[in-house]
């Protein structure tokens, strides 16, 4: 690989709040401070710092590193007058958001107000992006413990405190795009419908649905989701639908197909408890329009249709022979060319059993599931000057993988 063959995304595609990491607002308070010790005693050593983590993983937050070393790396030409600009930056920003339910035009006045402190914080910061050296693996790779994935080399004062950003960037990237891989490579090939956004907060949409797109899942439910790689949501007809069309779930999708003629037609068939009643009932009335049916039974009941099949497994939730049964009853009823989406609690080990098994799912949905875990990253400094200097057992670990990007 060579930087030819890749081309990091561009820094704009991320939100960053540039003035925010520049001034160490959104770092651990001791890198900004030892930014401030080094700056002040005129100490400009050249380092190297080396990234690692712990586990076989999917690398992920690449790009989006690179674009905070490259708008954070640097400092300020006078600290103290932009120390007073940023204080009043923050101020503003909460003013903003008081005045929005107060006063228009008091809002945009302080608007462009913030504007002109952000650029004259601009004027007061020494970019030295080009001073900085970084080797990295890219977004995608297969990455195993205690490799190096990234180093990042040149005077430390200038990007010591972005640490905490780049190593949080990776480690939230790298985790969703691990716990994707996982449920993609036990799905054997089948789609996995990426569905957590309701576990988070909001603004992780669209950093959680890129690394969701490295780890292999084809779709995101929000637009956000998408944004970083130009998808748009995707999904199927909500609860909430169905109850506004007084539980009845062939009206609420009749209505979802009149409104969305060109969207693949799914309908959720668990309101009533009965799958199969529900996906006939459907089927029947939208014909060839009906793409599939999502199964989405509570773990705390038994769909009516194995009412009379108990005793010899585990009835509650989207399990097997609910799938087979309405696989089954799908198929002799003519509509063979429906498709089974199941959710509802879903992880790579639960899908991974439903494939040996067999059973008859088209598509996954995966929501919380991808959530978890950990995929912490660590940085050493292992050479100063070019000699090395590493805590005892961080020594510099070479890795021929590492491409050189500039930033």
């Amino acid at each position: 690989m060579s930087p030819e063959t890749w081309t990091p995304l561009p820094s704009e595609t991320f939100d960053i709040p540039v003035h925010e990491i520049r001034r160490g607002y959104r770092s651990d308070v001791y890198f900004w401070r030892s930014k401030v010790a080094l700056e002040n005693s005129q100490n400009h050593v050249a380092a190297m710092s080396q990234v690692f983590q712990r586990d076989d993983s999917v690398l992920c937050g690449v790009d989006e590193s690179l674009a905070t070393l490259k708008l954070g790396s640097g400092y300020y030409t006078d600290r103290d007058g932009a120390y007073k600009l940023f204080d009043q930056l923050m101020l503003l920003k909460k003013k903003i958001r008081f005045l929005y339910f107060q006063s228009r035009s008091d809002m945009l006045a302080a608007q462009k107000e913030r504007l002109d402190i952000e650029h004259q914080l601009d004027r007061l910061w020494q970019s030295t992006a080009d001073e900085i050296s970084v080797h990295t693996l890219r977004d995608g790779d297969d990455i195993g413990p205690w490799e190096t994935v990234m180093t990042i080399a040149g005077p430390l004062y200038q990007f010591i405190h972005l640490e905490t950003l780049f190593l949080g960037i990776l480690a939230r990237r790298t985790r969703i795009a691990t716990s994707v891989r996982r449920v993609v490579e036990a799905a054997g090939g089948k789609p996995i419908l990426y569905f957590p956004a309701r576990f988070d907060h909001w603004h992780m949409q669209g950093g959680d649905g890129y690394a969701a797109r490295i780890g292999g899942a084809q779709t995101v439910s929000t637009d956000a989701q998408g944004e970083w790689w130009g998808a748009v949501g995707a999904g199927t007809i909500p609860h909430a639908l169905i109850a506004a069309c007084r539980g009845d779930t062939v009206s609420a999708v009749q209505l979802f197909s009149e409104n969305y003629p060109d969207t693949n037609l799914i309908a959720l068939v668990d309101f009533d408890n009965d799958s199969i009643g529900t996906s006939l009932a459907v089927a029947e009335h939208l014909g060839e329009r009906l793409w599939g049916v999502r199964l989405d039974t509570s773990g705390t009941l038994v769909d009516k249709s194995l009412q009379d099949q108990l005793g010899d497994f585990p009835p509650t939730g989207v399990n097997p022979h609910l799938v087979r049964n309405v696989r089954e009853a799908l198929d002799s009823a003519g509509h063979g060319h429906v498709k089974i989406i199941v959710s509802g609690g879903f992880d790579a080990q639960r899908i991974a059993a439903f494939e040996e098994q067999g059973v008859p799912v088209d598509i996954y949905g995966v929501g919380s599931s991808l959530m978890g875990g950990a995929r912490d990253f660590t940085a050493d400094i292992v050479q100063v000057d070019g000699q090395p200097v590493a805590k005892v057992g961080r020594s510099l670990q070479p890795n021929d993988r590492l491409v050189h990007i500039p930033l």
